[in-house]
């Protein structure tokens, strides 16, 4: 077995200059030794995020276009899409710096941004980049997330789930959706029997971090969902009030 190798030392010289590869084979005019030059000097005291930032902004300098015409660029390096549900951070890692340059310099335009975090997330995932755009653009996101919950793919329904997550790892602390967590607890409802254990994970760390918010609301949700008769899977419900469960405060006559 090779020996581990932390994720943030992956971030380095070797993969910028594979990145910049495949953006000349699409641009040309692109300067790859600035580009590499730039990156090299500046990540090696890093850590994990200040590396890809330092790439993706970097990307932003060495290609010289608006966003438009960079993004169109930069899809066009993507490589096949993840068919399997492991691999997000081992095999997709490369596309990190793409999430973050769209959260970065995408703000403004948000139909192709989101194009974009809808691709890459096929390949890694857009979980931090879509973000600032809930926060910019609060109900055009949500119209969005809720077309991508009924999607094929399962890394795009896990996003729905994921990127809106109270307290995503790695990230900014974010209030609830339309400033009530009930919200977030029903655009969970049509994963609440997703067939994909990626899905569930997700769903089942969302309510999780809600109960830290508002454990009532969530012992209510649930109980609604129940006297519908809306599928539920036991173990989102089991590990989504973990955090519940270990510090006893589990409603006596609460089952799952």
């Amino acid at each position: 077995m090779g020996k581990y190798v932390p994720l943030k030392f992956l971030f380095n010289e070797e993969l910028t200059e594979k990145i910049a590869d495949s953006i000349c084979k699409h641009d040309p005019y692109f300067s790859k030794n600035i580009f590499v030059d730039s990156v090299a000097c500046k990540v090696e005291n890093l850590e994990l995020k200040q590396r890809i930032e330092v790439i993706a902004d970097e990307l932003h300098n060495a290609l010289q276009k608006d966003f438009n015409a960079a993004i169109h660029i930069l899809l066009k390096t993507l490589g096949p899409e993840n068919t399997t549900e492991v691999g997000t951070f081992t095999n997709g890692y490369m596309y990190m710096p793409l999430a973050k340059y769209v959260e970065k310099y995408g703000l403004n335009d948000f139909k192709i941004s989101f194009n974009a975090m809808y691709e890459i997330t096929k390949r890694n995932t857009a979980e931090y980049a879509i973000r600032p755009f809930l926060e910019t653009y609060h109900e055009d996101t949500l119209d969005i997330l809720q077309q991508w919950i009924h999607d094929e793919n399962s890394h795009i329904r896990r996003l729905v789930s994921e990127g809106t997550r109270p307290r995503l790892p790695w990230a900014k602390k974010i209030g609830a959706l339309k400033g009530d967590f009930k919200y977030n607890l029903q655009l969970l409802e049509p994963l609440m029997n997703d067939p994909s254990k990626y899905v569930q994970k997700s769903v089942a760390n969302h309510i999780n971090d809600i109960t830290k918010e508002d454990k009532e609301l969530v012992f209510q949700w649930l109980q609604q969902l129940r006297d519908k008769q809306h599928p539920i899977n036991p173990w989102i419900i089991k590990h989504g009030l973990r955090t519940v469960i270990k510090s006893g405060t589990l409603p006596k006559n609460f089952s799952f």
